[in-house]
């Protein structure tokens, strides 16, 4: 199960209601895929709207490109959650905003009453307040910003499906540049990052430091109360094919974790050598059913150009987590 439906199905009335409405959004939501464009852009350019817990995108416009902070901190961290993302994939990659060609960064906060999420929906971001019980606001974690952002990169340079191991791919590669991002911002090696998606998202007094941890998946959150338990594998041999358990959320621990090995191996900053390594092969067109050994022996292509030891520590981590054969 999904971190949500095990909510709803463990937690009391205050919470079990507005899970089942976000999970009921969810469904409801569809993914707007917006047009590419060959259009060159030069400049980041960014529109924060307010929902005002209401569901139609994207709102009242609250915040443009150049315009100073407002009175309202989702806005301004939507603003700047984006603004940072745009700076780290400009700065470290060369690549303009989302679609490589300057594409507008939209975002729409306060969406919905107690929408316990934030969503990239194919055209623009939209983020929940959380439900002031189980979650905190979504805007708060950049990480969680620069994942959702990234899907946008990853459906511009894939063709990567959402389901099997294509689907935890999908959502392994936001998971790594999300955490990248953020130890970007924060200037930290691959020793000093914690590692962990949305670290302190959940509420106290319940047990959980995070969403997820690529150093240890399945270490994430474990709070018996509510019916908790983080079921990621770091491991082939537990992959998860049971529908009920989330898959492709659960599985991405797998490949999360091979770069978290990877990046301690080499030390220093994880976006430098890694980053570039894993932005390649996003940038190969990954298909539609592309499986963890295919992607692996992608990166390892890539790595080549960094010399023998780089393969080898690579070729080790994929090896660590099962994916690769000794």
């Amino acid at each position: 199960m999904s971190v949500l439906e095990s909510l709803q199905a463990h937690e009391s009335g205050r919470v079990r209601g507005p899970i089942g409405r976000t999970l009921d959004e969810m469904r409801r939501l569809e993914y707007h895929p917006a047009a590419r464009t060959d259009t060159p852009g030069s400049h980041q350019h960014r529109l924060v709207y307010d929902c005002e817990h209401q569901t139609r995108l994207p709102g009242t416009l609250r915040r443009r490109e150049a315009q100073p902070p407002c009175d309202d901190a989702d806005v301004n961290r939507a603003y700047d959650g984006a603004g940072t993302t745009h700076e780290f994939y400009r700065t470290v990659f060369g690549r303009n905003s989302l679609d490589g060609h300057g594409r507008h960064v939209i975002s729409s906060v306060h969406y919905g009453v107690q929408f316990d999420n934030a969503r990239w929906d194919g055209a623009q971001m939209l983020y929940g307040d959380g439900d002031g019980v189980v979650f905190k606001s979504f805007t708060r974690f950049l990480d969680v910003i620069a994942h959702e952002l990234t899907h946008g990169v990853i459906y511009n340079e894939t063709r990567l499906g959402y389901e099997g191991q294509a689907g935890a791919l999908n959502e392994s590669l936001a998971d790594v540049f999300g955490s990248l991002v953020k130890q970007w911002a924060h200037r930290q090696t691959a020793a000093q990052a914690d590692w962990l998606m949305a670290k302190g998202i959940f509420r106290p007094p319940i047990q959980a430091k995070a969403l997820r941890s690529l150093a240890a998946p399945g270490s994430a959150y474990n709070d018996k109360r509510l019916g908790l338990h983080d079921t990621q594998p770091a491991h082939m041999r537990d992959l998860v094919t049971d529908e009920i358990r989330d898959p492709v959320h659960t599985n991405s621990g797998i490949p999360n974790h091979a770069f978290y090995l990877f990046a301690k191996a080499l030390g220093g900053h994880a976006w430098e050598t890694p980053g570039r390594i894993w932005y390649d092969t996003m940038c190969t067109g990954l298909r539609e059913n592309c499986g963890f050994a295919t992607f692996a022996l992608q990166t390892l292509f890539a790595a080549e150009k960094y010399g023998t030891t780089t393969v080898e520590a690579l070729t080790r981590a994929w090896r660590l987590v099962g994916v690769l054969e000794d």
